[in-house]
C-alpha cells in the first residue's frame, strides 16, 4: 500500500502546490483512507487516493440548472 501512497502524493503534488504541513496531512488523510480499502491492487489504489484528495465525483460534478 506504500507504493500507492507515494505515487498518489506525486501526482497530487503535480497537481497542487502543498506546504511540507499541507502534504503532510493529506499524506495521512489518504493513508487512513486507503487503509480502509478492501482491495490490494496498487493501481486501483492510487485512482481512489487521487480521487479522494480531490473531493471525489461529488466535488466536481458539473452544476446543471434548467432553462
Amino acid at each position: 500500500m506504500q507504493a500507492a501512497v507515494d505515487r498518489v502524493m506525486h501526482a497530487y503534488g503535480m497537481l497542487v502546490n502543498l506546504t511540507l504541513e499541507e502534504e503532510r496531512a493529506a499524506r495521512e488523510r489518504v493513508t487512513a483512507f486507503l487503509a480502509q480499502s478492501e482491495t490490494d491492487d496498487e493501481n486501483k489504489l492510487a485512482v481512489e487516493g487521487i480521487k479522494f484528495l480531490r473531493g471525489g465525483k461529488e466535488a466536481r460534478r458539473r452544476n446543471t440548472k434548467a432553462a
